[in-house]
């Protein structure tokens, strides 16, 4: 959806205390500031970062070299979960059918993800992650955990069962996890998914679950980078 040559289109989702700032095309590419400003620098700082996931795959991604080359196409109006600090309301956009080239393309990016995810954690293995100012943070086992934890929820709000298997290796789980995203959302395209759940909970667009998946994954693959680089290190590096 690019309204103007050369441009990236942007939607903001703006909360009292914090504002993100997600490209429209390109779920996972979403980052916060204080205000519009502030969102809108830290998601043209992270182009670079976010280019370096999808190097390999086959998608054609070219990260905007200043904040004038996006197009903010959609203000809307965040929640108590955008001030705690995660994104929770998608475009518009995202209402729309997923033909075959989507599902395809979302799919890519996903494994996309889930491959630097897992070679970030691959190269943080045996060092040990930098903490906060006052001792806070989670170690890379909790981390890996807590994105796995999350993922059997987000396949939850496409009203997709999955259980853990306690019995399983953390390895085996991540791959039976990742490939019910991939089956989950696969039926999602197809309209095999209701729109609400049997409690009547609301079930998510299947651009909404590729959107949140996405940022999740990114956003703990770039704090397990900087908590295991130099405190001098900066987002686009």
């Amino acid at each position: 959806m690019v309204h103007l040559a050369n441009q990236i289109s942007v939607y903001l989702e703006i909360g009292q205390k914090r504002t993100f700032a997600g490209a429209v095309d390109w779920p996972g590419w979403c980052r916060a500031g204080r205000d519009e400003a502030a969102a809108l620098q830290a998601l043209c700082d992270y182009g670079p970062r976010y280019a370096r996931v999808l190097h390999g795959a086959t998608i054609d991604f070219q990260p905007p070299a200043e904040i004038s080359e996006f197009n903010v196409v959609e203000r809307l109006a965040g929640n108590a979960t955008t001030d705690f600090g995660a994104p929770d309301v998608g475009p518009h956009s995202d209402r729309m059918p997923l033909a075959d080239a989507d599902l395809q393309r979302f799919q890519t990016l996903l494994q996309a993800c889930w491959q630097a995810f897992d070679g970030a954690v691959q190269s943080a293995a045996g060092k040990e992650l930098r903490k906060g100012p006052r001792g806070g943070g989670r170690d890379l086992e909790t981390i890996v955990e807590h994105v796995l934890g999350a993922d059997v929820s987000y396949l939850g709000r496409l009203a997709w069962k999955q259980k853990r298997d306690e019995a399983a290796s953390r390895g085996a789980e991540l791959d039976r996890t990742r490939q019910a995203m991939l089956a989950a959302l696969a039926a999602a395209a197809r309209g095999e998914i209701p729109t609400h759940g049997p409690r009547g909970g609301v079930i998510w667009p299947p651009r909404t679950f590729v959107r949140r998946v996405a940022w999740h994954l990114l956003d703990h693959l770039w704090e397990i980078e900087d908590r295991v680089e130099p405190p001098a290190s900066v987002p686009g590096r």
